[in-house]
């Protein structure tokens, strides 16, 4: 388990089962085994490495968003991702600097400019518009920028935690590969007062095994592909069973939830949200409505 102290987004990418289930059969099977490496590196990079450059730091109080800020315009990730595929991280930086110049808050670039970034790197990949080294060098700088951004700001008050009340657990649902979604919900969870404990397993046995030591408020799983609805309901189910607080409460988030928000009663949880800030926000009023409930 990766504790992330005081207090998400891509896509999975299919592999045919078989070279001569496709027209060109040895491209395929290259390209099969191109996606497999890289979804071992992508899930090496995510679940190992950003958590511990989050580990040394918390995350800051929110930013009050200035008179005079710009929003973001889709065109901004799009170019995020550009660059951080072309350029070393100080051109990608630099760029994030001038954004951040026109008065964005912090919060804004993590939801509407490096998660949209992450995708777009994704599709690209999808597309067979850039090769398994380009996606994942990219990858890595767009967590450099998260490490930097992170740095950049000054360190809040120490929050005080009192039992289970405001502990959560956040996850990838079982085996999924990105871990980048869940990253940043957590740092908004941790910027409302949440303890945030961090897993990215490769089965809900994982998941099981902390409920079962240690109490928590929330659980909160990401999802990206339709192939983890029946592992997302299964795990679910086992976590509220072994659960040591018989009232958590269990959100669901992720890009499948986004596209089908219908599908988090169907998997039997709480609630969900579209993005990282819902998130946190929905959570302070759905465990206060489960609690008075008991």
């Amino acid at each position: 388990m990766t504790y992330l102290g005081g207090t998400g987004d891509g896509t999975s990418k299919g592999v045919a089962d078989t070279d001569a289930a496709q027209p060109n059969g040895l491209a395929r099977g290259r390209k099969a085994g191109g996606s497999s490496r890289m979804a071992r590196l992508v899930r090496a990079v995510e679940a190992e490495i950003v958590p511990r450059l989050l580990l040394s730091r918390r995350s800051v109080a929110p930013t009050p968003v200035p008179a005079n800020a710009e929003e973001l315009d889709p065109g901004d990730a799009a170019e995020l991702a550009r660059l951080l595929l072309v350029y070393d991280i100080e051109i990608p930086m630099a760029y994030v600097e001038a954004i951040r110049s026109r008065g964005v808050p912090v919060q804004s670039i993590y939801l509407n400019l490096l998660a949209p970034a992450a995708r777009r790197l994704g599709l690209l990949w999808e597309r067979d518009e850039c090769d398994f080294l380009q996606v994942t060098v990219g990858l890595g700088r767009l967590h450099q920028l998260l490490q930097r951004l992170s740095l950049a700001d000054p360190e809040p008050p120490p929050v005080e935690v009192r039992g289970s009340g405001r502990r959560a657990l956040m996850a990838t649902a079982p085996g999924e590969q990105h871990a980048f979604g869940i990253l940043m919900v957590t740092q908004f969870f941790r910027q409302s007062g949440w303890e945030v404990w961090n897993e990215f397993p490769e089965s809900s046995q994982q998941l099981v095994g902390c409920v079962r030591q240690h109490s928590f408020a929330l659980v909160g799983l990401s999802a990206g592909t339709r192939s983890r609805v029946d592992t997302l309901a299964t795990t679910i189910r086992q976590l509220r069973r072994a659960s040591l607080n018989p009232g958590i409460c269990v959100m669901v988030g992720g890009p499948l939830l986004v596209q089908q928000p219908e599908l988090a009663s169907r998997v039997g949880a709480d609630a969900t949200a579209l993005d990282a800030r819902e998130a946190a926000a929905r959570a302070e009023s759905v465990c206060t409505l489960l609690a008075a409930s008991k």
